[in-house]
């Protein structure tokens, strides 16, 4: 079936890593038959949001099986909007996304709250970095701004439980299971708090980690064929308005 990855990058990291352009992310959709992948930035996550959303635009514009997150600085709010609206504008773009650790900016500080402002006036699905506790602030950072939805990167992190509990209780935010450590049994702790099938989505944080990491969690889950479908793309499709996958991007 369609798979579409919504939490995945493109470019070099800190680590030592074999990760590099966005090609080394077309030869891992290739080899897993991934069909779209919803990227950011590796420069503009660690170091200038507008300087590597810009270059990250001009890599997207030959790779139709890329698209763009614009990566919201909450440290600048005013140039993380306009720089969003370009990005937007540009047609690649389907969504922003915030890191909470390298800016230093956790939710329930001021400066998220803006963050969350520009997004929820762009209108866009948010990819938000979960990695704690403070995951527990987000249903009511989000139901005080109407049509804001947010996909809880990681879902958690280490505060997975806290994580489910949270989209629980918010009809607008999304989990989304990827890292390094897969702790067996979260997706069915969160089905079990109440997150239905229709808000959980398939990410892999590629290229950081292999796809293979994150496939394995999806066929461990426990999914029927149906909900397995949900998962993999037709959740994402329907979030971020895309076209059924397979139509326009068919994997070789």
């Amino acid at each position: 079936m369609p798979i579409i990855d919504v939490h995945a990058h493109v470019g070099r990291w800190q680590f030592h890593l074999s990760s590099g352009d966005a090609d080394t992310n077309l030869a891992q959709l290739d080899r897993y038959g991934i069909d779209l992948q919803i990227v950011s930035a590796a420069e503009a996550v660690v170091y200038d949001a507008v300087a590597g959303n810009a270059a990250l635009l001009a890599a997207l514009r030959t790779r139709p099986r890329l698209l763009g997150y614009a990566v919201v600085n909450p440290n600048r709010p005013e140039e993380s909007a306009a720089d969003l609206r370009r990005c937007l504008d540009s047609g690649r773009f389907v969504g922003a996304k915030i890191h909470t650790h390298y800016p230093g900016r956790l939710p329930g500080t001021t400066e998220m709250a803006e963050a969350f402002d520009v997004v929820a006036e762009a209108g866009v699905p948010l990819l938000l970095h979960t990695w704690g506790e403070e995951v527990t602030l987000l249903p009511e950072l989000v139901e005080a701004r109407p049509g804001l939805r947010v996909i809880l990167g990681h879902a958690g992190g280490d505060a997975w439980r806290e994580a489910a509990r949270a989209a629980a209780g918010c009809d607008r935010l999304y989990l989304e299971h990827c890292r390094t450590a897969t702790d067996a049994g979260r997706i069915a702790y969160a089905r079990e708090a109440g997150v239905p099938v229709e808000r959980m989505l398939f990410g892999t944080d590629a290229t950081l980690i292999d796809p293979c990491v994150s496939l394995g969690v999806i066929r461990d889950a426990g999914f029927t064929a149906e909900e397995r479908e949900r998962v993999l793309w037709r959740n994402a499709a329907e979030l971020f308005a895309l076209p059924q996958p397979l139509a326009d991007h068919p994997t070789p």
